[in-house]
């Protein structure tokens, strides 16, 4: 069953434009494949992110950086096919939309028609503004992300909290301005301090969505297999589980393997 879902319709922009206006928080979560993105749909989630970090998840890469235009496209038609409910929102992977704004729009549009998901995200403020402009007047929405933006890791060289000094801070604040006035429909605040980000939340009209930006955010989101325990190597400060999946898995396929090789499985009762 759907946890505390009481509208079953499709989520789409403007319920979610809506959601904030009423004070409703907006529940997202990652998802990559089939499956997964199934049982997240099914919980009743808001939004699913097809999350470029399926770099690390899904292909074990050390940054988001590796990740192609057609990988994404892959993991983003199979979290489509199993959702009903939930906001499909695929990441523009790195190299997709920093070159020029018209490479930005011809790939934009072939995410759309190739996977069929309902919004596209993008990492960066005003340096991108004319990208996210062109993209927009092609009928495509866009949720902006600001703050740690795991695509210019090379250039901060550190995963660390972003925006703690004013000149960085007050930048945001103008990036965050400049995406809601060119016509996004959210922006993702990414580990920033929480009282800067309870000051875009306020002053935003469209929802923020925060991960490691405190509870002030008019949602969150959270990578699926590290909130159910799946990856263990990674435990940031703002990270929450909800399941051990890594012991529950491991246990489970290691009483699978003695029951093979026990000759226990499969019994009688398995076998036709």
């Amino acid at each position: 069953m759907a946890y505390l879902v009481e509208d079953k319709r499709k989520v789409t922009t403007h319920r979610l434009f809506q959601m904030k206006q009423e004070g409703k928080k907006i529940a997202m979560l990652t998802a990559y494949d089939y499956t997964t993105a199934k049982i997240v749909d099914s919980a009743g989630m808001d939004i699913i992110l097809v999350g470029d970090s399926a770099s690390n998840v899904m292909a074990g890469n050390m940054t988001t950086l590796p990740i192609t235009l057609d990988q994404m496209i892959y993991h983003a038609k199979a979290v489509v096919r199993a959702t009903q409910r939930a906001l499909v929102v695929c990441d523009m992977p790195f190299g997709t939309y920093q070159v020029n704004p018209t490479e930005g729009v011809t790939n934009a549009i072939r995410i759309m028609k190739e996977s069929h998901c309902d919004a596209l995200k993008l990492e960066g403020g005003v340096e991108i503004i004319d990208t996210v402009k062109k993209i927009l007047d092609a009928g495509i929405p866009v949720c902006g992300h600001l703050g740690l933006t795991p695509q210019s890791i090379n250039k901060f060289g550190t995963y660390t909290v972003r925006a703690r000094e004013e000149a960085e801070a007050e930048k945001l604040v103008s990036d965050a301005h400049a995406l809601e006035e060119v016509g996004c429909f959210a922006i993702v605040l990414e580990k920033i301090p929480a009282t800067l980000a309870t000051r875009v939340t306020k002053e935003l009209k469209i929802p923020v969505i925060g991960i490691g930006a405190g509870g002030a955010c008019d949602g969150q989101v959270l990578v699926v297999a590290d909130m159910l325990g799946m990856s263990t190597d990674f435990s940031p400060k703002f990270l929450r589980r909800y399941a051990d999946l890594n012991t529950i898995m491991t246990e489970a396929i290691g009483n699978y393997i003695t029951d093979v090789k026990s000759g226990d499985f499969p019994n009688e009762n398995e076998q036709y």
